[in-house]
């Protein structure tokens, strides 16, 4: 049973929390979790298809069926030692307020705040709190008195972490450019003070001379970072010099590119990686889809290929903006027309990602913005051996509902990763793709 102490809580969990994470229901330390039997209907409606909250919905049916056991889930059972309790609650008769008879309509959110209120109403010693991922739920439930949370595990707290630029270091003596320039590297020694953090980027200065430089952890030296070209593609600002720097070494596995629409994020990670196309064995471009208007992929005709075209156009743009800097017959061109034919450059939806293993590949994930903490976790597990991960997107630019730029994948990723020696964060602040586009990001 719950438990009777005044502070005790009981959480009642929206189907959006589960399909967000479908290990939530561990969450919440000894407090007791309350699943609306509404919730289980909409947990059944997700469960088919290929999609990561179809996975997520399946995982919830399987691990609720094995807590159940042979008497079901109409009173609170223990989810594991050190945990709280769990049971299915139904909207019993409600005494008070009815969010049915208060909204006017028979919907699944309306079902589901009644059966945190009636629990409002059986469970007098503890304190019932609604947690939905859904803004709106959210409002509709602390208007009726009831309180309501969004979902906290996974979200980051300090945003401004994966928002700082990179910062330029003013050095005093006087020795310290001349040796990078002369030998490429200089022993940190301090230069970067409490800045240093590994694989990150800097712009020192002294005298109004700049240098752009890049912390190695591993030796623990500065190193001087001078223009590389890709596959065709020169970087226009220190940001983008910074970018194939990371793009280009083969020791930094996994990149998270963060920037505005128009700084190249998605360019010169493909450029990088056909540049590196020898190395591995096949390079997979992909993105997550976000239907429109509702629509589910699966309505579209065609077969699988022509669904997901659409969806993949602005990666076909990028690679057809690198085929047009080579003549027909040029090397380069020739070479990335054979890796189209020979399947060693692919653009496949992200759902086909899941279950395999990528080994010896360059994966590129466009729009990171749009994943989940779990879909990250998820794509780089299937990172197999001699493969990089190479995420790209814009916090402020998120399509799904029931994410923020607190709790994405991209943003989590950051937060969590920063500072390891295998990964490296560079944000892009300056637009180059047209002083129209520049226009729009600025004024708009």
């Amino acid at each position: 049973m719950a438990k009777n102490s005044p502070n005790n809580k009981i959480f009642v969990l929206d189907t959006s929390v589960l399909l967000f994470d479908s290990t939530a229901i561990n969450n919440f330390a000894e407090n007791d979790v309350a699943i609306p039997i509404t919730v289980l209907e909409e947990l059944d409606n997700f469960k088919i298809g290929n999609e990561t909250k179809n996975f997520e919905a399946r995982e919830v049916i399987r691990f609720l069926d094995k807590l159940s056991g042979e008497n079901g889930l109409t009173t609170w059972i223990n989810i594991a030692p050190e945990k709280g309790n769990i049971k299915i609650v139904m909207p019993t008769d409600i005494f008070g307020i009815n969010a049915e008879t208060v909204y006017g309509t028979e919907k699944n959110d309306h079902k589901i705040i009644n059966a945190a209120l009636s629990l409002q109403e059986t469970e007098k010693k503890a304190n019932i709190i609604l947690v939905t991922k859904d803004i709106n739920l959210r409002l509709k439930a602390k208007a009726l008195g009831l309180k309501a949370e969004d979902y906290e595990t996974g979200k980051v707290k300090n945003v401004n972490v994966i928002s700082e630029g990179f910062p330029m270091i003013e050095v005093k003596d006087a020795n310290i450019l001349p040796t990078l320039y002369k030998k490429n590297f200089i022993d940190e020694d301090g230069i970067l003070g409490d800045a240093k953090i590994s694989n990150g980027y800097y712009i020192l200065s002294q005298n109004q001379k700049t240098i752009l430089v890049r912390y190695n952890d591993l030796t623990e030296c500065i190193e001087h970072i001078e223009k590389q070209y890709a596959y065709g593609i020169k970087p226009r600002n220190a940001e983008q010099t910074f970018a194939l720097n990371a793009l280009l070494n083969e020791d930094i596995k996994l990149i998270a590119l963060q920037g505005v629409a128009g700084t190249g994020k998605t360019l010169l990670a493909l450029a990088a990686a056909l540049e590196q196309h020898k190395k591995y064995e096949q390079i997979i471009l992909t993105r997550p889809i976000i239907p429109l208007s509702n629509r589910d992929i699966g309505f579209l005709p065609g077969n699988a290929e022509d669904k997901i075209s659409p969806y993949m156009q602005p990666l076909w743009d990028n690679l057809k903006f690198i085929k047009s800097q080579f003549s027909e017959n040029e090397r380069k061109k020739v070479a990335l027309d054979e890796m189209e034919v020979n399947g060693q450059l692919s653009i496949i939806a992200l759902a086909f990602i899941r279950g395999r293993t990528l080994a010896n590949s360059m994966i590129i994930v466009d729009e990171a913005q749009n994943l989940t903490p779990i879909e990250i976790k998820t794509i780089i597990t299937r990172a197999g051996e001699g493969s990089k991960i190479i995420f790209t997107g814009d916090i402020n630019q998120i399509d799904t509902p029931y994410m923020d730029e607190q709790s994405n994948g991209l943003t989590y990723l950051i937060d969590r990763l920063k500072g390891h020696h295998l990964f490296s964060h560079i944000k892009l602040e300056k637009g180059e793709r047209s002083e129209l586009a520049n226009l729009a990001n600025d004024l708009l």
